[in-house]
């Protein structure tokens, strides 16, 4: 993740909540609100109710990993809380590459010039 950073605090969270705009597929919720800073922030939600620590903290990799793999794609100067929903249990890394940039789409943050996924 070159141009981003994490979000750890909660009263950043409750402000993406309260104010952000948000796409839901089934597999996971984006909250995204605009940060007027030169970078992207990003914040991860996985509920203890999905599973123990290793299944969560498997979720977790796998989100991050997805948007870092896309992070080119996705517009910069925002702050994005992703969401799992109990569907992210056992899913695997292409899909949820998939489910992410379908949300970023869905909020129009991917960028127009590269279209979205990858050939």
């Amino acid at each position: 993740m070159k141009h981003t950073y994490r979000i750890k605090q909660n009263y950043e969270f409750r402000r993406l909540y309260r104010r952000g705009k948000s796409a839901a597929t089934p597999f996971l919720v984006v909250y995204a609100l605009k940060n007027r800073r030169p970078v992207s922030r990003i914040g991860l939600t996985v509920s203890p109710k999905l599973g123990g620590a290793v299944v969560r903290n498997r979720i977790k990799r796998l989100l991050r990993e997805a948007y870092r793999l896309h992070e080119q794609e996705i517009m910069t100067g925002y702050d994005f809380v992703l969401v799992a929903r109990t569907r992210m249990v056992g899913i695997n890394c292409a899909r949820t590459e998939r489910e992410l940039l379908r949300a970023m789409r869905q909020l129009g943050l991917v960028r127009p010039e590269n279209g979205g996924e990858k050939a």
